[in-house]
């Protein structure tokens, strides 16, 4: 019998499947998995997202507004922006530009049966 994912786990999970070149943000990964009011929780997985196995890329989850507000906790904190940079993203002040247009919205990219059981 599978155990269930903990919340952590969901959230490393659903960052997974951000496609290249995209974001998104803590509210909209805490959204698709049921717990709305959330985000600040999935900012803390994000912050232990290193550890876990497959990679998980936390560089690509920002916040509401596209601001890099988990920079300081990569190796660098040039580091989010650098990898956000190498994916094409514009990053100025910290900032995603067009983030809107750079935008990934789980919610409406993923069904959440396909992923987790409960």
């Amino acid at each position: 019998m599978d155990e269930p994912l903990s919340f952590y786990e969901k959230v490393f999970e659903t960052a997974r499947q951000i496609p290249y070149g995209r974001v998104t943000s803590y509210g909209a990964i805490a959204r698709f998995l049921g717990s709305g009011k959330s985000a600040r929780l999935v900012g803390y997985a994000m912050n232990l997202s290193h550890m876990a196995f497959p990679p998980v890329p936390a560089h690509r989850v920002v916040n509401r507004n596209g601001l890099l507000t988990g920079r300081m906790h990569f190796e660098t904190p040039g580091t989010m922006q650098r990898c956000l940079e190498e994916e094409g993203l514009t990053v100025r002040q910290n900032q995603v530009l067009r983030f809107e247009e750079h935008f990934w919205d789980p919610s409406e990219h993923l069904k959440y049966s396909d992923f987790f059981k409960n």
